[in-house]
């Protein structure tokens, strides 16, 4: 059963480290799980590691992840070419989409000559429950701040835009990435922006943010936006739930 109303949940977070395995899902992407409604069967989840190269190893984690939690798991792998010659329809075939981290300039570069811009929207109208962490976060937005290209953030702004607003990650935990966030904003060069501490997340319900939530006892979510009359950002806190 898809989810009402078309659903994202954009996070600086989703996995811990395993008792036995080498990671666990945390409580972010159960939440994700929780949204898609899922009743009489298991989940499907469809994982996207675009951002850190496909990896195969960390494929197997996630996978490894997926029996532990009693989910189906699948990979949309790109490198060196997709599973298959449908690629809509097995997104759609999915509950939930979990886009990983790593290079989101990458990612989008890679997912424009694989046309999944418009596949990830029809999946989004479609009632697909999608999230991601970093890189997974920041494609569904306008753009956010990035260290794809080097230690010193540039912006990317040429996200999916599904969402349309800028999008900071792991605020808490790098110090750079605030005062990025703010410069971005009070020059224009990123629209109202929402952003996560590290375990946070963000859940819009169709383009309107609802919630913001966090798998920890601790961090935050925020809201930066540009002050007009005196050009600089203004940054509040926003309330948030802990799962």
């Amino acid at each position: 059963m898809p989810a009402e109303q078309p659903t994202i949940l954009a996070t600086s977070g989703g996995f811990r480290a395993g008792h036995r395995t080498m990671l666990e899902f945390g409580g972010l992407v159960r939440f994700a799980v929780d949204l898609a409604g899922v009743q009489g069967r298991k989940p499907r989840l469809l994982h996207v590691g675009t951002a850190n190269g496909d990896q195969r190893h960390f494929n197997a984690h996630i996978t490894e992840a997926g029996q532990l939690a009693g989910w189906e798991v699948s990979h949309l792998n790109l490198f060196t070419m997709p599973p298959t010659d449908d690629v809509p329809g097995f997104v759609l075939e999915h509950d939930v989409v979990w886009v990983g981290g790593g290079s989101v300039a990458n990612l989008l570069a890679v997912w424009q000559v694989h046309g999944l811009g418009a596949v990830m929207r029809r999946a989004w109208e479609a009632g697909v429950v999608l999230g991601g962490v970093s890189a997974g976060s920041i494609c569904w937005h306008v753009g956010g701040t990035t260290d794809s290209f080097g230690p010193e953030l540039r912006v990317v702004d040429n996200g999916l835009a599904l969402l349309p607003y800028g999008n900071g990650v792991h605020y808490d935990t790098e110090a750079a990435r605030r005062p990025a966030v703010h410069e971005a904003v009070a020059a224009g060069t990123l629209p109202l922006t929402y952003c996560t501490d590290d375990g946070a997340g963000l859940l819009y319900r169709g383009t309107e943010l609802v919630e913001a939530v966090s798998e920890r006892g601790s961090g935050g979510a925020y809201v930066v936006r540009r002050d007009e009359s005196s050009g600089t950002a203004q940054e509040d806190s926003l309330d948030i739930r802990r799962l």
